[in-house]
């Protein structure tokens, strides 16, 4: 696709450029439904964009609109292979074309295809950062806060490992810890008692991977598994997924990590900020202390403006960061006291 582009003056420094597109078919999916993402980018940019029939003029001043002229062309690339857009991939290819970065970023970020007609890609650059730590290295960590898109990433790199067949099998496990509350025994079978544990895991398959995953799992060449489980086994030519590891005991840790067999790898992913463990993240410090600099082994780390879910959840990280600083000699004291009996 090489749109042409024709500047016209229309002050000293407002003008307008025009990209012409191939297929008309394609730009409504760009648009959005009543022109909503080109709506997104007018705001966001403090542009004016029209649309007629393969055409998109693009009037305002020369850094903004060189910007949206690079998104909507990223857009376009990915109608053109028949992905489907949101106001979440608009937001993405903003934040890469911004950063003056886009193509580096994503370049490192090609979309990850987990099944017929799904592909995922980073929204961030510390996101593009990640997927390229996982194709190079067998063991990488993934660290940050809520909602920055760690364990979702690392499904979709495994997904899409088994859909290119390179790995055999998707194994996927985290700690069977509840975050501060006692459910006592539950009901049911073993299924039935660790599922709930194990629910983020699954929901993030299927997003990624859709109904296809359901078969996977029911033939075992996808395991979803409590970190107890992986005791005495070893996991050749697979994928593997510790989520949730800031949960994980130093000896839990050590156990997960050697774990690895022929032609396979590991993502581990962690928020130290919500562990649930007594003495904090033990299990994760040590890992990341001792295996800094260690060969096949990398470390992605995430901020809060890799956040990528809802809006709020970015200013709800950062509040907490905000306080976590000044409130941790308390709170370290706390957890260190006995209980009384």
């Amino acid at each position: 696709m090489n749109p042409t582009r024709t500047d016209k003056l229309h002050g000293a420094q407002r003008e307008a450029m025009t990209l012409e597109f191939k297929k008309n078919a394609h730009l409504a999916a760009l648009a959005g439904s009543h022109s909503r993402y080109l709506v997104r980018l007018e705001h966001k940019l403090g542009v004016k964009i029209a649309m007629r029939g393969n055409l998109i003029a693009i009037e305002g001043e020369p850094r903004p609109r060189e910007v949206a002229a690079s998104v909507l062309r990223a857009l376009y690339e990915r109608a053109e292979a028949g992905e489907e857009i949101g106001p979440a991939d608009v937001d993405a290819e903003l934040g890469f074309a911004a950063e003056d970065r886009r193509d580096s970023a994503r370049a490192s970020a090609h979309g990850l295809r987990t099944a017929a007609g799904k592909v995922t890609r980073a929204r961030t650059s510390a996101q593009a950062a990640y997927i390229d730590l996982m194709r190079r290295h067998e063991l990488v960590f993934g660290i940050g806060p809520a909602g920055t898109g760690k364990t979702y990433l690392a499904a979709a790199f495994g997904a899409h490992l088994l859909h290119e067949r390179r790995v055999e099998r998707l194994v996927l496990c985290r700690p069977a810890l509840e975050a501060g509350e006692r459910l006592g025994f539950l009901p049911g079978d073993l299924k039935e008692k660790i599922d709930p544990y194990l629910r983020p895991l699954y929901d993030a398959l299927f997003e990624v991977m859709g109904d296809k995953c359901v078969k996977l799992m029911e033939t075992g060449v996808i395991e979803v598994a409590p970190l107890a489980f992986m005791r005495g086994r070893t996991l050749a030519r697979a994928f593997v997924i510790l989520d949730e590891a800031q949960n994980c005991t130093p000896g839990q840790m050590k156990m997960c990590l050697t774990r690895l067999g022929e032609d396979s790898r590991m993502a581990v992913t962690a928020d130290p900020s919500q562990s649930d463990l007594p003495a904090g993240p033990q299990g994760l410090e040590q890992a990341l202390e001792y295996l800094t600099g260690v060969e096949g082994v990398a470390m992605a780390r995430f901020t809060q403006t890799d956040v990528v879910r809802h809006a709020l959840v970015t200013r709800i990280v950062a509040a907490y960061e905000a306080h976590e600083t000044t409130d941790a000699k308390p709170r370290l004291a706390l957890r260190a006291k006995p209980e009384r009996e």
